[in-house]
């Protein structure tokens, strides 16, 4: 009897011991991409290491097994297939080769995620929650109380989508300031400017606009899409400077503004002019014309440039894909003319026959961001009041896995990074 129950406690032990590794593929036979990224940060709130195998089949993920995970990835449909200790090892040892462009980064921290949104309704969607919610990653919605209450500190991770950080409210004055929607957000951001004691809605996003950039500089990682990245930096050169007309803050612009600019304020951005007119539904010449595209959205396209896993971790990381080529899509701010772009911004996704650059990374004091032309990776022309995409009918989607990228980034153990 002793004898038998010493085999079963051994076989236990055994089996405790084992080790097996659960691997989760990210190229072409991934059946679900974006919820694969819910997996690893659910793992990672386990209190579990994933390693992120750089370059290795669209930028797999690699942890150990054991039965909830294997539970989780089939409840989630996300495919996975398992190998022994010793065969992770040796697959390990291969991307070690100095001379395979890949690289292995561990994830160790479960980020803690907010999103800068008005908290009433509006006529648009935001790609970033919309991906996080069907990814099943958590996270927090912030908005100017947050931010000017020192609330953004508690965060690693910020994203700023459809905001217009000028206060000229999107430029939508021209077509629909008589519109319900319009009407409410204009009122919601006067309302919160005399709150905090500040005469206009400019005054008031120039403020939120720097303690961002503290947060940034400070160590956060700031994530931003579509008229956020044109207007933030936009409003970070026009520091001190009126360039509202009289419909946005009740006083006229300052003629001599564009001269005032101070591009050394800004993140990825120089040398643009501003957008004076208010009725133009632009807010300056960081973004594309679209009236200059020769393009349409079949051949609208954008191609991920290569960096070395082993030496560019960070643009490396935030390039992990399963298709080199993606196809665009619009928005308030579709794309950054490249003369526009600083030189010590690191260039991510562009299209060079249209010398326009699509996805861009930076780093700002301690911290880091990445700007992402667009509105929506799998709808080419959001309107507004269009319902919201879908993404169970695109979970394999190449532009949201680049959102999901950035998701991840603050989670990396930081070695070898160099930009």
């Amino acid at each position: 009897m002793a004898r038998l129950v010493f085999i079963f406690l051994t076989i236990l032990a055994f089996r405790s011991t084992k080790a097996d590794q659960l691997i989760i593929p990210m190229d072409a036979t991934q059946k679900n991409h974006l919820k694969a990224y819910g997996i690893a940060f659910w793992v990672l709130e386990q209190q579990e290491q994933v390693e992120w195998l750089l370059n290795y089949k669209g930028g797999s993920f690699l942890m150990n097994d054991y039965e909830n995970i294997e539970q989780e990835c089939l409840l989630r449909g996300v495919s996975f297939y398992t190998m022994s200790d010793a065969k992770a090892n040796a697959l390990k040892n291969e991307i070690a080769d100095p001379t395979v462009n890949a690289e292995v980064v561990k994830l160790l921290t479960v980020p803690k995620i907010a999103v800068y949104s008005p908290k009433t309704a509006q006529p648009w969607d935001d790609a970033v929650t919309m991906v996080l919610t069907y990814a099943e990653i958590p996270y927090d919605v912030i908005f100017d109380d947050e931010v000017l209450s020192d609330k953004l500190p508690l965060y690693n991770w910020l994203h700023l989508h459809h905001e217009d950080f000028t206060g000229q409210f999107g430029k939508f004055w021209a077509s629909y300031r008589n519109a319900p929607w319009y009407i409410e957000q204009v009122s919601e951001a006067e309302a919160m400017a005399e709150k905090y004691g500040y005469a206009s809605a400019a005054q008031l996003k120039l403020a939120v606009t720097k303690r961002i950039k503290d947060f940034t500089l400070g160590g956060g990682f700031l994530f931003a899409m579509c008229s956020a990245p044109d207007s933030y930096d936009v409003a970070l050169s026009a520091d001190g400077v009126d360039i509202c007309d009289r419909m946005f803050d009740g006083d006229p612009i300052d003629q001599q503004a564009q001269s005032k600019l101070n591009f050394d304020n800004t993140f990825a951005f120089k040398d643009f002019k501003i957008e004076l007119n208010p009725m133009r539904y632009e807010i300056s010449s960081i973004d594309v014309d679209p009236r200059n595209r020769q393009v349409n959205e079949a051949n609208d396209l954008f191609a991920l440039n290569e960096f070395s896993a082993k030496w560019d971790v960070i643009p490396t990381i935030l390039t992990q894909n399963h298709e080199r080529v993606i196809k665009s899509f619009m928005g308030q701010t579709t794309a950054f003319k490249k003369n526009h772009v600083k030189s010590s911004v690191v260039i991510l996704g562009e299209n060079k026959s249209l010398n326009e650059v699509k996805y861009v990374h930076g780093i700002m004091g301690q911290g880091q961001f990445t700007f992402f032309g667009g509105h929506d990776p799998e709808d080419y022309q959001h309107m507004v009041g269009e319902p919201p995409t879908d993404l169970s009918l695109h979970p394999n989607s190449p532009g949201y896995r680049l959102i999901l990228n950035n998701i991840l980034f603050p989670s990396v153990k930081k070695k070898k990074q160099k930009t």
